[in-house]
C-alpha cells in the first residue's frame, strides 16, 4: 500500500491517522518532495478530479485531453496531485473526504 500524502494537509492527515488508528501498514510517498512515483502514474491518472485545478492552473486544464496528459502533468507539476491518494493493489482511492481511503481495505 502506497500513500500519497502531504503533511500540511489536514485532509492528508485525517486519512493518514485513520489508517494507523486500524494498524494499516503503508508507505508513506511525500510527494512533493519526491514526485509521483512512475509506476503509480497510470494508476492515478485514471481517477477523476485528481488534478488541482487551482494549482495547474487554467492553461494546462485546458490541455488535458486524456490519462496522457494527466501523467504529463504530474510529472513536471507534482503540486498538481489531489491528495491524500491510497493506491492497493493497482486500485486507487482520493481521501476526500478521508473516510475513502477505508474503502480499498480488504473487509474480513
Amino acid at each position: 500500500m502506497r500513500f500519497y500524502h502531504n503533511p500540511r494537509c489536514s485532509k492528508s492527515r485525517q486519512a493518514l491517522a485513520l489508517l494507523e488508528e486500524r494498524g494499516v501498514e503503508v508507505n508513506v510517498i511525500r510527494y512533493l518532495e519526491t514526485g509521483v512515483d512512475e509506476a503509480d502514474l497510470p494508476i492515478i491518472a485514471q481517477l477523476e478530479h485528481v488534478v488541482r485545478k487551482k494549482e495547474a492552473g487554467p492553461e494546462a486544464m485546458t490541455s488535458i485531453n486524456g490519462p496522457e496528459d494527466v501523467m504529463a502533468l504530474l510529472r513536471s507539476n507534482p503540486r498538481a496531485l489531489e491528495r491524500p491518494i491510497l493506491i492497493v493493489d493497482g486500485q486507487a482511492v482520493i481521501g476526500r473526504p478521508p473516510e475513502n481511503v477505508l474503502s480499498l481495505l480488504k473487509r474480513e
